[in-house]
């Protein structure tokens, strides 16, 4: 059972992050009654000018942070100030996010007639076309250079994932600098949200997104790779296997997409010139 000082640094992540349940447990041929911590999932609508866009299911952590990351990687708005607020208010049946952004960038938005609900999995939910579904990634080119060496950080992860530790149901992404090991990291049900959330807390903290690359705790799909090439990151490392159209995409924008990183072992799917033996 995680000690109170633990449960309160979890807490901090966000409203109600995790629940406490009663469940049935059997171990060693034996039923015992125990509570259990279980991640928590809400609808979360992000209302750009007044006018809800988009309902996410996600966990309710450092919604800030992924309010900019989303508008950025969905080509909302252009770069970090453009979003000029965000206030995030808790109502009876979820969170919603009220963002500004230049009345400009609204009526592009309003333009495109897109009204989104996403499951906590999804990456292409809301979208009526094939132009929509499948959008243009970002070419991208840099200098970084990893070695196995810097696969390391992967075996660190679980270290960093608070709510994962205490839930078990929490995908995660990092931020890797290469001579400084994990610098940043988010948390979140979806995947793709827990990228959006980095590259927020990325975006306000001026980062140059050539100077590391991002670890998934998850399967590399599409969204990783178009969301992380949206803001020039040149190197995505995933704990588990690419979709064929992740490696498509990544092999057409320049990204170096390595897949199954245990330590110092890894498969690499696209532009290998940036790894070092």
């Amino acid at each position: 059972m995680p000690n109170d000082e633990f449960l309160a640094s979890v807490l901090e992540l966000g409203w109600s992050s995790y629940q406490s349940v009663s469940v049935e447990r059997f171990k060693n041929g034996e039923l015992l009654t125990v509570d259990d911590f279980v991640a928590e999932e809400v609808p979360v609508v992000l209302m750009y000018n007044g006018v809800s866009h988009v309902v996410m299911l996600a966990t309710p952590t450092n919604l800030e942070d992924f309010a900019l990351g989303f508008s950025l990687t969905e080509g909302i708005i252009a770069n970090a100030a453009e979003l000029e607020s965000a206030k995030v208010y808790q109502r009876s049946n979820g969170i919603e996010v009220q963002l500004k952004i230049p009345e400009a960038r609204f009526q592009c938005l309003a333009d495109k007639g897109r009204n989104l609900t996403g499951r906590t999995g999804c990456g292409l939910c809301g979208a009526t076309t094939l132009k929509q579904a499948i959008k243009p990634t970002r070419s991208v080119s840099g200098n970084l250079k990893i070695s196995p060496e810097h696969l390391k950080s992967v075996a660190l992860l679980s270290q960093h994932q608070k709510l994962n530790q205490l839930t078990g149901a929490i995908h995660a992404v990092a931020w890797v600098e290469p001579e400084k090991g994990i610098v940043e990291l988010r948390e979140d049900v979806g995947r793709h949200n827990a990228l959006d959330k980095l590259i927020g807390v990325l975006l306000k903290r001026g980062t140059d997104f050539g100077a590391g690359f991002m670890i998934t705790t998850s399967r590399a799909s599409y969204e990783m790779v178009q969301k992380a090439t949206a803001v020039g990151v040149t190197v995505l490392v995933a704990i588990s296997a690419p979709t064929a159209l992740a490696i498509r995409l990544a092999q057409e924008s320049g990204l170096t997409l390595i897949g199954f990183a245990r330590d110092e072992t890894c498969v690499i799917y696209s532009h290998s010139q940036r790894f070092m033996e």
